[in-house]
């Protein structure tokens, strides 16, 4: 560990800009006109800088040399998808909240249909996997799939073949915040795979060689990730991997746009934890552990009805019985992270720490399996199966069993308290020997010890203590105590350091009885290096035992975890009932949104929402600005999700038909750096949903079309509604200002005349902002004005939409203090182009032209009997038989048609404007 780096060229720049905010920090090596910019980096600043490359901004490498004058190496590199070689720095104090995963990616046509191989590395639990899979031209799935992998890094192929256009590919990697890395193409081969792979997979080669038989192109895509991944070059790699076929339509998919509009996962801005689904759910014990699969689930939710309630079962168990929740909290919390430690244990470098450590989190098992057994409600054959038959396979003698054996024989763990790993001297005559010794000088300490506080008239251990550090053994005392005892204090002792918590300080004897000490110890090192060597290579042979232990405590942590969150909240949370996606509707009852709810100072209003099949399965819901609308379909987003993760709900009552994907968009900004513009992404994000969305997908759309003119926005909006409601068929929720939009509802079906409704129904929003306190009530109450259409006899019985005419974006202005002159010039412009009918000349002079452009509002019956009868038009002019037929007959067809148009649209005004 270095006081200081530095960094040059182009690098030092960058450091300078990004992280010291300044360039006064560089300095010039060689001369101002030819040198070279250099920057010193401090240790703190160099564990800032690493952690921010690989773990935020995740679009750089990091390389770290060592050496002198013009002899340098390469001793650490690290990318966003494999940070193993710096770890220790970018763990030390913090847990490791997900394992980074690498992916490479091959497109090709087979038969005409582009499909992707796909494979990827989980370096941290020592996993591969491959899939393939058909594809579109917005690669929707290769973008759900980097989502649900965690995916930080990318390698696609250099030099590809120009009959596949890559630009939306490297978008789709690029909305996952992914570092792409280019490989050239002769690296995606697999020749000498099975081979290769034999080395580094656990157990025979017959299933991986079984495996790999089922794909074609996956194989090259694995073939250049083992070669990136240098898997081979390591030999603590043999026999330690896992390899399995990856399976998209196992969960639910979820996209860049959807993770960001739902909240999944911390934002780099977040500054309460509760903004997030991830910081208000990671309420685990465990260090790591817990908040990595609390991860993966939120990003990989479940799509099996049974599954799924298999999961609800624990979790309630959790919930209705305090005593196993507490029991399990008070072992969980004392556990490690297993896999780290595990991880820890194959390196070149390992010591007896991990071993210890290990033996102490595996020790707490066997008291979280009594505590499970102890268990005995509704779901005791659950936990039994689900639990206890794992951890019993796992606590036998023939495996923990032994591991717990050979800690207990080779290590002495009366040490380990004070912080030092030491071989039993039991093992060997010589060190029996150096043991004694060190027993003897530590006597001579400890006397010395007793020896001090009388000479400074202090208690031992109460004020005055005995510590060992990087200064080597030491007293200290508080800063309090230290006034009364200067004098003698300055006179014969050495004053070491002086903190908030004490002054450290030591004295002659005490300095040459630790220097003593140290050297014995280090002795002792030296000569259990062989048996510690050994130990920590019998230990690796157990690791199938620590990451079964791994794989069912974090379990068990999470869904406690879940269940805590459930019944700690002012109002809890309830089980869900799930049902298959081709049946059943989503109803929430009393739903709110978790994070929002979990907000200080917010006074949130439970709405109801039921998206029923035929009746409700499309909803448009309008509304005033800062009403809710945003926060009501996002929270039934979030509600479905959270169900389908296995966690109980924020509602009064809830049923959920499960979705096999969320496609949301909300909110857009501007990709500049990409050439893409606010619009732009807008209609990418809705391409995407229109190509990939099925009639199991959950859509969310917010505000579409208002990157653009009125006109433009209002036919895409009308336009992608329609197509969602009668080709997608999935349940959408659609917040809009176009509140023409509203019309849409009298499309739906006609029951006497057996035409199918569409299940399209209106909703709108309020808010209310209290003048006196200028506080926001966030209402989000939902106002239902279902509007089906229902026949009475012959007679078709409208009901009136009801739905908000108005956005009230000047009284939201208002509130926001816009200036008085501002907010009287917006009321009367907005007043002028109200009356569409006979709206005054803006010059104050005649033109048709400034009249013809005024925005022309048209009621929602206009607009649907107007669009029905432009269909008609056209139908009926499709059906002329204009080819069989001389010039003027032609003529005569289509004057007539056009004559019936025209008088009917004398009565229709939204007829009118196309004439």
């Amino acid at each position: 560990i270095r006081d200081y780096y530095t960094a040059h060229g182009e690098n030092a720049t960058f450091i300078a800009k990004a992280y010291y905010h300044t360039m006064t920090a560089l300095r010039q090596l060689g001369g101002n006109s030819d040198g070279i910019s250099s920057v010193s980096v401090s240790r703190a600043m160099f564990e800032t800088i690493a952690r921010n490359l690989l773990l935020d901004r995740t679009d750089h490498t990091l390389e770290l040399y060592e050496g002198s004058g013009s002899s340098w190496r390469l001793t650490k590199s690290g990318t966003p998808g494999n940070i193993g070689s710096f770890e220790d720095i970018l763990f030390a104090n913090n847990d490791m909240q997900f394992s980074p995963v690498t992916v490479a990616l091959f497109p090709v046509f087979r038969d005409g249909q582009l499909y992707v191989a796909l494979s990827f590395v989980d370096m941290t639990n020592r996993k591969l996997g491959l899939a393939e899979f058909p594809e579109d031209s917005r690669f929707t799935n290769v973008e759900s799939a980097l989502v649900a992998l965690g995916c930080k890094e990318c390698l696609l192929p250099a030099d590809f073949e120009k009959s596949i256009d890559l630009q939306p590919l490297q978008d789709a990697i690029s909305n996952c915040s992914i570092l792409l890395t280019e490989r050239k193409k002769a690296e995606f081969k697999s020749r000498d795979l099975v081979q290769d792979l034999g080395r580094i997979i656990r157990g025979s080669v017959e299933p991986v060689r079984d495996l790999l038989s089922q794909f074609d192109y996956a194989l090259g895509a694995l073939g250049a990730l083992v070669s990136y991944a240098e898997l081979l070059a390591d030999d603590t790699n043999y026999g330690n991997y896992t390899i399995e076929k990856f399976n998209l339509d196992r969960c639910m998919r979820l996209d860049s746009a959807a993770v960001r509009a739902l909240n999944i996962v911390e934002g780099k801005t977040d500054v309460n934890k509760n903004f997030s689904l991830f910081g208000l759910m990671n309420r685990t014990c465990t260090a790591g552990m817990g908040k990595r699969l609390l991860n993966k689930w939120l990003k990989q939710p479940l799509i099996d009805v049974n599954e799924i309630n298999n999961r609800l079962d624990m979790v309630q168990a959790f919930a209705e019985d305090p005593e196993l929740r507490q029991g399990l909290r008070q072992q969980l919390k004392r556990i490690s992270d297993i896999d780290r430690l595990t991880h820890a244990l194959r390196k070149k470098s390992a010591n007896l720490q991990p071993v210890v450590k290990l033996y102490q989190s595996c020790s707490r098992i066997p008291y979280i399996k009594g505590v499970l057994q102890q268990y005995n409600g509704q779901f005791s054959t659950s936990v039994m199966t689900r639990f206890l038959s794992s951890l019993e396979e796992w606590l036998t003698e023939n495996r923990y069993g032994r591991f717990a054996n050979l800690v207990e024989t080779a290590i002495d763990l009366g040490q380990v308290d004070n912080g030092e790993y030491r071989i039993s001297p039991l093992y060997s005559s010589d060190l029996a020997v150096l043991k004694d010794e060190l027993s003897g000088v530590e006597n001579h300490i400890n006397n010395l010890h007793m020896h001090t506080a009388t000479d400074l008239d202090l208690s031992v251990d109460k004020q005055l203590k005995l510590e060992k550090g990087p200064f080597g053994h030491v007293f200290r005392i508080s800063k309090k105590d230290e006034q009364k005892v200067r004098k003698k204090l300055t006179t014969n002792y050495i004053i070491i350091e002086t903190r908030k918590d004490g002054v450290k300080f030591t004295s002659a004897k005490l300095k040459k009885l630790g220097d003593q000490y140290q050297s014995l110890l280090g002795d002792y090192t030296s000569c259990q290096k062989k048996i510690v060597d050994n130990v920590v290579q019998v230990s690796c042979t157990f690791s199938e035992v620590f990451e079964n232990f791994a794989a069912i405590i974090s379990e068990l942590d999470v869904l406690q975890s879940f269940a805590d969150l459930a019944i700690s909240c002012p109002v809890p949370y309830v089980r869900p009932d799930i049902t298959t996606s081709e049946e059943g509707d989503i109803i929430l009852q009393g739903s709110r949104h978790p994070c929002v709810e979990a907000q200080d100072g917010v006074n949130f209003i439970p709405n109801d929402c039921t998206l029923a099949r035929g009746k409700s399965w499309f909803q448009i819901i309008t509304g005033p600005n800062m009403g809710g609308k945003s926060t009501f379909i996002r929270q039934v987003g979030v509600n479905v999700l959270m169900a389908q993760v296995g966690s109980f709900v924020p509602c009064d009552q809830a049923s959920i038909s499960v979705r096999d994907c969320i496609f949301a968009r909300v909110g857009a900004g501007d990709c500049q750096l990409r050439g893409v513009s606010t619009f732009m992404q807008e209609m990418l994000e809705t391409a995407s949903i229109l190509k990939g969305a099925s009639e199991k997908s959950l859509i969310i759309i917010d505000e579409l079309g208002r990157g653009t003119s009125t006109y433009d926005g209002f036919g895409l909006a009308w336009a992608i509604c329609e197509h969602l409601v009668e080709v997608t068929r999935a349940p959408t929720l659609f917040a809009t200002h176009f509140h023409e939009l509203t019309a849409l509802a009298n499309k739906n079906g006609d029951q006497h005349q057996h035409v199918p409704d569409l299940g399209i129904a209106n909703y709108h929003v309020g808010a209310h902002i209290d003048p006196s306190s200028r506080k926001l009530t966030m209402l989000y109450k939902l106002f239902i004005m279902i509007m089906s259409l229902f026949s009475i006899g012959s007679c078709v019985q409208k009901v009136e939409p009801g739905s908000c005419d108005q956005s009230f974006g000047i009284h939201v202005a208002e509130f926001a203090n816009f200036p008085e002159a501002v907010i009287a010039l917006a009321k009367s412009k907005a007043e002028e182009l109200e009356d569409f009918t006979s709206a005054p000349n803006l010059s104050g002079e005649p033109s048709d032209e400034v009249g013809s452009k005024r925005k022309r509002v048209f009621s929602p019956d206009d607009v649907t009997r107007g669009a029905a009868r432009a269909r008609l038009l056209l139908e009926d002019f499709s059906a002329l038989p204009l080819d069989e037929v001389d010039g003027s007959k032609a003529t005569e067809m289509v004057a007539k048609l056009k004559s019936d148009f025209e008088n009917d649209a004398a009565s229709n005004p939204w007829l009118q404007q196309f004439l």
